[in-house]
C-alpha cells in the first residue's frame, strides 16, 4: 500500500490525529525519545517478535485445515466410493463436496463477528477441536449420508478459520506489510497439498489394518492430528494487540501507534452497531471484491480436490499405481508455495495487488487450456505446475488487497467474510464440473473462464476505479466529507477518511 507516497497527512487537512475510545489514548509513545535510527532497530524488534509468535502457527492451522477439507480427494482415489457403495455415475461423490462449500459459505460472515466477540484465544482453538472431531468421525462412516453428514458439520465448523486469522492478522500489521504474511499464511494451503499426497501415500500403506479402509485412516489419521494441535492452540493463539498476553505494555502500545499512523483502527475497541453492517454492503468494494475472489477460489478448490484424479486420469500413469499418483500431486504445490510467498514480498515491496493478480491470472489460465489442449503427459503435468501458479499467490494477493481498502474493526471483518463466503459458495461449482476424463474440457475450461473474466477482468476494473478515487481525493475533490465534523466522526469514517489513499 503506497501509505507515504502521495497520501495527504491528517495534520494537512486540519485533522488532529487522536483517536476516541482507543487503547492508544492510554499510552505515551514509548520511543519519543529515541533517534530515527534507534526507532528503526525497536521497529524491527517488534516486527520479528510478532512474526514468531503469530505466523507459524497460524499457519500450521491453516495447513491443517486445507488439509481436512481436501483429502477427500485423496480417499476417491483410495477406493473410497467402491467402499461406500456410491456409483461413480450418481454424482453423489461431487454433492459430497458440495454440501461442505454451502456450509462453509453459509457460516462465514457470522464468524468474523464471533472471533471479534469470543477472543481469537478462545474461538480459533475451539472451532478447530470440533472440526477434527468431524474428520475423526468421517473414518466410520459406512454410508454415503454418514459421509454427507460429516461434510456438513466441518464446513460449519472450519468456516471461522480463513476469514477469521486473515481479519486477526490485518489487525497486527501495517498495510505495506500485510500482503507477505498473508502469502506466508496461504502458502500453508499449498504445503498441505504437498504434504497431504505425501502423508496419503504413506497412510494408504495401513490398509486393511483393523479392518478399516485405507482412506478411512486417512481421515482417522488426520483428525485425531487436528485435534491435538486445536488443544495446543488455546495456549498459542494471543487475542488482538491491545489485549495480547506476550506484549508488553510498551509493546502494546507500539503495534496501535504503527497501526493508526498507518491510517488504520482495526485493532482498537470499537462497539458492535449495525450501521457497520450497513455500510459494508453499501461499499463497492465489497461487491468487486467478491468478483475478483471468486476468480481463484472456484478453481483453487477444483484444482487441490480433483488434482490426484487429474493426475491419475494421465497416459503416463496405472490407475492402479495409486501410491505412485498421490505422489505425483506433491511437486505443483511445493512450486506454488514457494511463489506465493515471492508474490507477496514483491507486491509488499511495490505497494501494488492489482497488476500481480492480473498476472496470475494469464499464468494459471495457459496452464489450464494446456491440460484441455493435448493428452500428452508431459504437457499436462506442465500444465498443472502452471495452474498452481496461477491460483495459489492470488488468493492472499487479493485478501490482502481487499483488507488495505477497508478500514473499521467491524466493517472490514464483515467485508472480508462477505468476500470469502462468497468466494467459498463458488466451490459448488468447482464440484460439478470435473466428469469427462481425461482432458476435463468442462472443467478446465470453466477454471479459465473463471481466472480470466473474474480475476483478470474484475482486478483491472477495481485497479481501475481505485486509482480514479484517489486522484480524487489527492486533488481535494472529497474534503467536503468531513466539514463541520469532529474529530470522533471523522475516525468513524474510515476507509471514506479523505486522506485514506486506496492501495492499488
Amino acid at each position: 500500500m503506497s501509505v507515504e507516497a502521495g497520501k495527504m497527512s491528517a495534520t494537512d487537512k486540519g485533522i488532529v490525529d487522536n483517536s476516541s475510545n482507543s487503547e492508544v489514548d492510554n499510552f505515551a509513545d514509548p520511543d519519543a525519545g529515541l533517534t530515527e535510527e534507534e526507532k528503526l532497530a525497536a521497529e524491527r524488534k517488534l516486527l520479528w517478535k510478532l512474526d514468531l509468535r503469530l505466523i507459524p502457527w497460524l499457519s500450521l492451522l491453516y495447513l491443517m485445515c486445507f488439509l481436512d477439507r481436501t483429502n477427500i480427494g485423496n480417499a476417491k482415489i483410495a477406493k473410497l466410493e467402491k467402499d461406500l457403495h456410491i456409483d461413480p455415475q450418481s454424482k453423489k461423490y461431487n454433492a459430497t463436496l458440495t454440501i461442505f462449500f454451502v456450509a462453509y459459505a453459509v457460516f462465514e460472515a457470522l464468524c468474523n463477528f464471533l472471533l471479534k466477540k469470543l477472543r481469537p484465544s478462545i474461538f480459533i482453538p475451539t472451532i478447530m477441536v470440533l472440526w477434527g472431531a468431524c474428520m475423526l468421525g468421517m473414518g466410520f462412516v459406512k454410508k454415503w449420508s454418514g459421509l454427507m453428514a460429516g461434510r456438513w458439520f466441518l464446513g460449519v465448523c472450519e468456516a471461522g478459520l480463513f476469514p477469521g486469522i486473515n481479519y486477526y492478522l490485518s489487525c497486527w500489521y501495517r498495510r505495506d506489510e500485510f500482503g507477505v504474511r498473508a502469502a506466508i499464511f496461504f502458502s500453508a494451503a499449498a504445503v498441505s497439498g504437498s504434504f497431504g499426497g505425501l502423508l496419503a501415500a504413506a497412510i494408504q500403506k495401513m490398509d486393511g489394518l483393523q479392518g478399516l479402509a485405507g482412506w478411512s485412516w486417512i481421515f482417522i489419521i488426520e483428525g485425531l492430528l487436528t485435534i491435538i494441535i486445536g488443544l495446543v492452540s488455546f495456549f498459542m493463539v494471543h487475542d488482538f494487540p491491545d489485549e495480547a498476553k506476550f506484549l508488553s505494555k510498551d509493546d502494546r502500545a507500539r503495534v496501535l501507534l504503527r497501526l493508526k499512523r498507518d491510517g488504520q483502527h482495526s485493532a482498537e475497541h470499537e462497539d458492535f452497531k449495525i450501521a457497520y453492517f450497513w455500510a459494508a454492503l453499501k461499499d463497492w468494494k465489497t461487491y468487486a471484491g467478491m468478483l475478483i475472489y471468486m476468480g481463484p477460489l472456484m478453481p483453487l478448490y477444483a484444482f487441490s480436490i480433483f488434482l490426484p484424479s487429474i493426475i491419475q486420469s494421465m497416459s503416463f500413469t496405472d490407475k492402479s499405481q495409486i501410491i505412485k499418483n498421490q505422489l505425483l500431486s506433491v511437486p505443483p504445490y511445493a512450486v506454488a508455495a514457494i511463489l506465493t510467498i515471492v508474490v507477496g514480498f514483491l507486491s509488499d515491496k511495490l505497494k501494488r495487488r492489482g497488476v500481480f493478480n492480473m498476472g496470475c491470472a494469464i499464468v494459471g489460465a495457459v496452464g489450464f487450456i494446456m491440460l484441455m489442449a493435448t493428452t500428452n503427459p508431459a504437457v499436462q503435468y506442465v500444465g498443472t505446475f502452471l495452474g498452481a501458479c496461477g491460483i495459489y499467490p492470488s488468493i492472499s494477493l487479493t485478501i490482502a488487497w481487499i483488507t488495505n481498502n477497508v478500514e473499521g474493526v467491524y466493517k472490514r471483518g464483515i467485508v472480508l467474510g462477505f468476500v470469502i463466503g462468497w468466494g467459498n459458495l463458488n466451490g459448488v461449482v468447482s464440484s460439478n464440473i470435473y466428469f469427462d476424463p481425461p482432458r476435463y474440457f468442462a472443467g478446465h475450461g470453466t477454471v479459465a473462464a473463471y481466472l480470466l473474466v473474474c480475476m483478470f477482468c474484475g482486478s483491472l476494473l477495481m485497479q481501475t476505479l481505485l486509482g480514479i478515487e484517489n486522484n480524487k481525493r489527492r486533488n481535494g475533490e472529497r474534503d467536503h466529507w468531513i466539514e463541520g465534523k469532529t474529530e470522533a466522526e471523522i475516525n468513524a469514517l474510515g476507509d471514506k477518511r479523505p486522506d485514506f489513499i486506496y492501495t492499488l
